[in-house]
Order: C-alpha cells, then structure tokens, then sequence
C-alpha cells in the first residue's frame, strides 16, 4: 500500500497521537486472531466451528491490512508493544476464560462475550478511521499524498458489524444449553 494509492492526507494527519493508537489496536489484532483460533478450538465438531474458521481467517487478514496501514505511514509498530502482544497471545492460546473448551459453561458464555468486545473495539478502530478520511470528515482530499481508502475503510466496517452478529448468533443460540435446566 503506498500513500499516494490510498486517500487521506498525510500531512492533515497528527501522527505523533495516531500512531500509537493504531500501535494499540494492532496488539489488540494480534491478540484477537489467537483468540478466535482458541474459540475455534472449543466449538470445534460443532456447527459453529466453521464460523470462528473464518473469522479467525478474516481477523487475520485485517491485522495484515492494519500492519501495513502502519508501515504506509511510515512507522514500525513499537517492539515493547509487540512484545506484549505476543505475550497476551499465547494467554490467549490457553483460553483462560474457557480453558476446558466447555460448550455448557459460563467460561463459554465470558469467550463468547470477550469475542464481541474485541470485534466492537475492531469496529470503533474502523469508524475513528473513516471519520479522519476525506470523505468522512467533510475535508477535500486536495493532497498527493494519502494513506487511507475510503471504501477499504467502509467495507472493514461493515464486515465488523457483520462478524459482531456472528458472534452474537453463536451466543444466543447456544445460551440455553448453559443457562437453562435439561
């Protein structure tokens, strides 16, 4: 992605706060896509299986997206905080929410319910983006130089929206089997 492809103005940009929070959001990325590899572990030889497959798949394609959003700002991701993904990412392959991978557990019902707030902050990333483009904030995209895409940015949005009601079915659908008396 170079910045003269894409469609907000570098310059307009305050780097010195963005930066550091795209930083943030990217350990957040990184921890997430060991988070729904751990949730596709507990739901797996279920009909849901094959939803954390892809969510999983699509988290980590928009982690790659946002690393190299980072690197097109002309950034590298701070190594204190990437260490600290890869820390909270191997938490995260130990599922301490859900570490017997119980379906029927409140442990199952927290996964489902950590999921939904990763996918929310993931959304607000997208909308805080979308706010800062042209087109989003009411600016011209009168400069050369850009690093944000408009429509990238809105179909990312909506795919968060999309993977929250994901989430939310499997919650929904399989809170009696936690919840209620058999």
């Amino acid at each position: 992605m170079t910045a003269a492809a894409n469609r907000i103005p570098v310059r307009q940009l305050d780097l010195d706060t963005l930066l550091p929070y795209l930083d943030l959001h990217l350990v957040g990325a990184t921890n997430g896509v060991r988070l729904f590899r751990a949730a596709g572990l507990s739901w797996a030889g279920t009909p849901y299986e094959e939803d954390f497959t892809r969510l999983r798949q699509e988290i980590s394609e928009e982690r790659t997206f946002l690393k190299r959003l980072i690197k097109a700002l002309g950034h590298r991701p701070s190594l204190v905080k990437m260490t600290l993904a890869r820390v909270l990412s191997v938490i995260a392959d130990l599922d301490p929410l859900n570490p017997k991978r119980r379906k029927a557990s409140a442990g199952a019902q927290l996964e489902l319910e950590a999921l939904q707030s990763l996918l929310k902050g993931k959304e607000a990333l997208w909308s805080t983006l979308l706010a800062l483009s042209p087109a989003g904030s009411g600016q011209q995209a009168n400069m050369a130089e850009t690093v944000l895409n408009t429509p990238v940015l809105e179909r990312l949005l909506e795919a968060s929206k999309r993977q929250q009601d994901t989430v939310a079915r499997v919650m929904t659908e399989t809170a009696p089997a936690r919840f209620l008396q058999q």
